[in-house]
């Protein structure tokens, strides 16, 4: 089955440190933004990628993809001022090309994999989303200020990945009536009473965010 990948890129991304949004900064020798768009353009069912960008960033955004010749690579959509009205705008955009499935990726995890996908997509059925996600190994303690409260159970707990899987139409017909402060499109997906299917993601499909996360992703390159 064909699918669709919405990349969300309409963030500031400032925590990153650097000069501009980090999607937009230099790893290795592209960019963020680049590497993870040609990430999802590797998977043979991809049939379109349609990045979510900040209305002020056309100019970076021309730049950071200008050496990617490749016609599923759709005219950036507008965000907006969350990432809920970001999803949906973009979604408003895929509308015309009515991909089955959409897969809602973060743009600044640029070392998502071909298998992550594939176990992403074998598992969307009608009604039931699904995402790639990491249970957590570590001890976890509640804590007020430095002062450690109690332990709590780790057990069933998952660090959550993307991409985010879904059928097209019923994402888009979820984030038409979502929160806008929803924490993610699962959350978005659940809120509109459909399930969600949790599979093995990648420790490497980490989500740039402080600037020690890039010389983390410069040594996997190396």
């Amino acid at each position: 089955m064909t699918f669709a990948a919405l990349v969300v890129a309409a963030g500031r991304g400032l925590r990153a440190g650097g000069d501009g949004p980090k999607q937009y900064q230099p790893l290795g020798n592209q960019t963020v933004l680049g590497r993870t768009l040609r990430a999802m353009l590797a998977h043979d069912s991809c049939a379109a990628v349609l990045p979510v960008i900040h209305p002020d960033d056309h100019d970076l955004y021309t730049t950071a993809t200008q050496d990617l010749d490749d016609p599923r690579v759709l005219p950036p959509a507008n965000g907006g001022p969350t990432r809920q009205s970001s999803v949906r705008a973009g979604l408003a955009a895929l509308r015309p090309h009515n991909p089955p499935v959409v897969l809602v990726h973060d743009a600044a995890r640029p070392f998502v994999t071909l298998p992550v996908i594939d176990r992403v997509l074998a598992a969307i059925r009608p009604g039931t989303a699904a995402f790639p996600a990491l249970p957590i190994v570590d001890a976890l303690w509640r804590a007020k200020g430095q002062t450690v409260t109690d332990p709590h159970p780790r057990d069933g707990l998952w660090r959550a990945q993307t991409p985010q899987g879904f059928r097209f139409d019923e994402i888009r017909a979820a984030h038409a009536k979502a929160d806008p402060e929803a924490a993610d499109d699962i959350a978005v997906a659940r809120a509109a009473g459909m399930d969600a299917q949790v599979v093995l993601g990648d420790g490497n499909n980490f989500k740039i965010t402080v600037a020690e996360d890039f010389l983390r992703a410069e040594q996997l390159l190396r």
